[in-house]
């Protein structure tokens, strides 16, 4: 069998798929393997996440991503790691990081790939995949090479100078799968100049606060950067957010804002509004607000009407997206081979035997924070089992 791509997904198929015997090459035009593991988590690949559950992933069919991650499980993955030797600890919102480097965890499946009798090349171009008799004919730099069952794990377009591109959808629309509609997700928003003008200022910044659109929102840090917002709550925002809509910036989430800057104000009448809203953002947000609302007289002069009104502002700060940073930055493409086409269990192709699809390239789409490496873990564990 022919796994595509050297990714996380792939080499965890292969990884399994030669344990059972199987004969195994897996290839890849990139010339190195697992490079998205490398750079994953800040170099220390954020592999994991304790709290994998069908509301933290997006899709056409999201909760299509169940069988897999509930049978190879992120405590399945931990002990594979621990069993390889590689330390690990959690941080915040049940995410697992390396101590070390990520890249033990590539050497770490580059080992087991070479234990199971799997085959690697790198730096080798891909064609065309076509049907050929019982099985299927690849097309590689090395020659065509015919193999009885294919596992596409070449993942999305995000991160294009990483050789990231669609190859995979184009191999399922031509056994005729359908591919819902891609588009980069986990990316930064970028804004209008007129909004730019005063964000500028305040790159470099980060609050704890909350962004959300509609119904959805999410509690993290949020960056001001000189194209726009970033930062883990955009991130994940971004994956919901959609051209013309509005998002909303609560800049002290759990906080009463009026009540504390009009106590700031009986407290100490003499100081001026920036240091009380120091108190509240971070002090370059603080003065930004406070020449915006072009209050200069000391706290005790200014209306507790302005300061409601400056309160409200903080707690739902109405900005209007014009895009993202693209594919560029984006850390996944949202949307992808339609799960509607494939089998839950197995990953394979509902009408082309031997063709499997696993990872970034289905339309299975996780939050920032370790889902995504559990998704690539748990679905080519499930097609190794019976590629």
């Amino acid at each position: 069998m022919i796994v595509l791509g050297a990714g996380a997904a792939g080499l965890f198929a292969a990884i399994e798929a030669g344990r059972r015997g199987r004969r195994v090459l897996v290839v890849d035009h990139a010339a190195k393997a697992g490079e998205k593991i490398r750079i994953s988590g800040g170099g220390r690949c954020n592999f994991t996440n304790l709290g994998i559950a069908a509301d933290r992933f997006l899709g056409r069919n999201p909760r299509f991503a169940l069988s897999a991650l509930k049978r190879f499980t992120a405590r399945d993955f931990i002990a594979r790691l621990e069993g390889a030797g590689i330390a690990w600890h959690e941080k915040t919102l049940g995410q697992l990081f390396c101590d070390g480097a990520a890249t033990q965890v590539v050497d770490w499946l580059l080992r087991d790939l070479a234990a199971a009798g799997g085959v690697l090349w790198t730096g080798c171009a891909l064609g065309a995949v076509t049907a050929a008799g019982p099985g299927f004919a690849v097309e590689t730099a090395r020659g065509v090479q015919q193999t009885a069952a294919v596992i596409v794990a070449t993942g999305g377009k995000s991160i294009p100078k990483m050789g990231a591109t669609g190859f995979g959808y184009r191999v399922a629309e031509s056994f005729g799968l359908a591919v819902t509609e891609t588009r980069p997700a986990l990316v930064p928003l970028t804004f209008a100049e007129q909004d730019l003008a005063w964000m500028r200022p305040l790159a470099g910044v980060a609050v704890q606060g909350r962004v959300s659109c509609g119904k959805t929102g999410f509690n993290e840090a949020v960056l001001f950067t000189h194209r726009g917002l970033s930062g883990p709550a955009v991130l994940q925002l971004s994956s919901y957010w959609r051209e013309g809509q509005e998002i909303a910036l609560d800049l002290c989430p759990g906080l009463d804002a009026a009540a504390a800057l009009r106590a700031a104000k009986a407290r100490a009448g003499k100081g001026h509004l920036a240091g009380a809203l120091a108190r509240l953002v971070p002090e370059r947000v603080a003065r930004h607000l406070a020449e915006g609302a072009g209050v200069t007289g000391p706290l005790a002069e200014v209306p507790g009407a302005v300061l409601d009104r400056l309160a409200a502002g903080l707690h739902d700060w109405r900005l209007k997206p014009v895009g993202t940073e693209g594919y560029r930055t984006a850390e996944v493409t949202l949307g992808g081979v339609d799960t509607d086409g494939l089998d839950a269990r197995t990953m394979q192709a509902k009408a082309v035997a031997g063709l499997y699809f696993v990872g970034e390239v289905v339309d299975i789409t996780g939050w920032l924070g370790g889902y995504n490496f559990q998704w690539a873990w748990s679905s080519g564990w499930a097609a190794g089992q019976v590629a």
